[in-house]
């Protein structure tokens, strides 16, 4: 046999060659990742808001550590395999829109946790999900502020009074800021951000004034930064 058979030998073996992995050791990462993926659901199920709540997300982000793992147990058994895997796996395309962004979170954390399990590092695993949690429950605890509700006003043009309406906002809001004036057809629209806990209050003031055809407050769920 010449060197070049030799060669060609040793580079098919390493290309072709098996894992080291017992039978028990790959059920023990199976198990584990199992594991490690009832924990993400469990975590995921308490602390998502319900109106973003998602059982089919959630088993997916369940299921995702499993199937991640056993891809890498079968990419630490050849080189071929390990092409293969990563040419199979770059034409899949995800099209499903996710509505919450926190949903991204729980999806990296549920692979991350598949990809570190399946190479072994089991210990890492479980101390990144607790790490984890601990974060999410500490974050969690930050109060968010309200965001201002947004007051519109209709009134005739001609008769409205903007520094009588000025003087009841300031008297009634901790807050308020007018974002828009408009004049049309002889009616005039205000719209104001307003921050008070004296809403009932205001809207007896403001409707009082006599040229006042409409008044509406409107409310929404997003969250201020201050």
């Amino acid at each position: 046999m010449s060197i070049k058979d030799v060669i060609k030998s040793s580079v098919y073996e390493s290309l072709g060659g098996g894992t080291n992995l017992s039978v028990m050791n790959i059920l023990l990462l199976i198990v584990l990742a199992c594991l490690v993926g009832v924990y993400i659901f469990t975590v995921y199920k308490l602390s998502s808001k319900s109106a973003f709540y998602s059982k089919d997300l959630n088993v997916a982000i369940a299921g995702m550590p499993l199937i991640v793992a056993a891809i890498m147990i079968a990419m630490q058994s050849n080189l071929l395999v390990s092409l293969g895997m990563v040419g199979a796996l770059s034409i899949v395309r995800f099209r499903n829109a996710v509505k919450n962004p926190l949903d991204l979170l729980y999806l990296f954390w549920s692979i991350s946790a598949g990809i570190i399990v399946g190479v072994g590092l089991y210990v890492l695993a479980f101390v990144l999900c607790i790490v984890m949690t601990i974060l999410l429950l500490v974050l969690d605890m930050v109060p968010n502020a309200k965001a201002p509700d947004l007051l519109v006003l209709r009134a005739e043009a001609d008769k409205v009074d903007y520094a009588q309406v000025e003087g009841i906002l300031k008297e009634m809001c901790k807050y308020h800021k007018e974002k828009s004036r408009c004049i049309k057809g002889g009616e005039a629209e205000l719209i104001i951000e307003i921050k008070t806990a004296k809403k009932e209050e205001l809207f007896e003031k403001i409707t009082g004034i006599a040229c006042m055809t409409q008044v509406n407050c409107i409310s929404h769920d997003g969250e201020s930064r201050i």
